[in-house]
């Protein structure tokens, strides 16, 4: 059987000019039995199109803070870190063009905010800023190291798949979900009471987690069961 080709969204280190991948994105797919491929960083349509209509399905990833703009506000206290406008628009772009074909999507760490904002809801900018807790959203190496919990909705997919009530993840960031879109539903939430993963009812498969599968997927069971269900539904 021929594998699924995934498309994964590179990431863009502004110093050095020049697109990247942690490898972890990769590993996780291709031991789920996918192949990736790191997509070009374009934001003209028609190549968007075509990149959309040539995947089987596309893994949003981490990277830069979505520029407020993108959910009507903006950021006159600099809570918000570097931008990467070239990113932000072909994820918009791709989203979309995505969704219409009804492919699978799954967004990780920015991708679930990504997946958020391009649905019409909105983030925080800064979580001890604007949300301080005791909860730790901004790990120290090593990040493949739980360091708190997310309790998983039941009756969720995410619930259906790894069989649990509450999962320990990683974490690494400090924007999140702030009002959840239309059209995404929470399947875990996490001790302080944020969304951190989500999906959308209405389509084939797009999930987006706020944590880390990319770095645990090494020593973490549920980590690759979420590799592999997204490649499952990619075949």
């Amino acid at each position: 059987m021929q594998k699924p080709m995934i498309g994964v969204l590179p990431l863009f280190d502004t110093e050095r000019d020049s697109l990247w991948l942690v490898p972890g994105y990769m590993d996780g797919l291709t031991q789920a039995g996918a192949l990736p491929v790191m997509l070009p960083l374009t934001t003209d349509a028609a190549d968007i199109s075509m990149i959309a209509g040539g995947f089987d399905g596309f893994l949003f990833t981490g990277g830069q803070d979505i520029d407020p703009a993108y959910y009507n506000e903006t950021d006159p206290g600099h809570l918000c870190g570097e931008h990467c406008p070239a990113r932000d628009k072909m994820e918009q772009l791709l989203f979309h063009e995505v969704l219409k074909r009804d492919k699978p999507m799954l967004g990780i760490c920015r991708g679930i905010q990504v997946f958020n904002v391009f649905c019409g809801g909105t983030l925080w900018k800064d979580l001890p800023t604007e949300r301080p807790s005791a909860t730790e959203h901004h790990q120290k190496p090593p990040y493949d190291k739980p360091v708190h919990r997310v309790d998983i909705v039941s009756g969720s997919p995410l619930h259906t798949l790894l069989g649990a009530n509450r999962l320990a993840v990683n974490s690494y960031h400090h924007q999140a979900v702030k009002q959840l879109a239309p059209g995404l539903s929470a399947m875990a939430y996490s001790e302080d009471g944020l969304a951190e993963a989500v999906y959308m009812p209405d389509k084939c498969f797009v999930w987006a987690v706020q944590w880390h599968p990319e770095f645990s997927c090494a020593v973490s069971r549920e980590s690759r069961m979420i590799f592999g269900e997204f490649v499952n539904n990619c075949k």
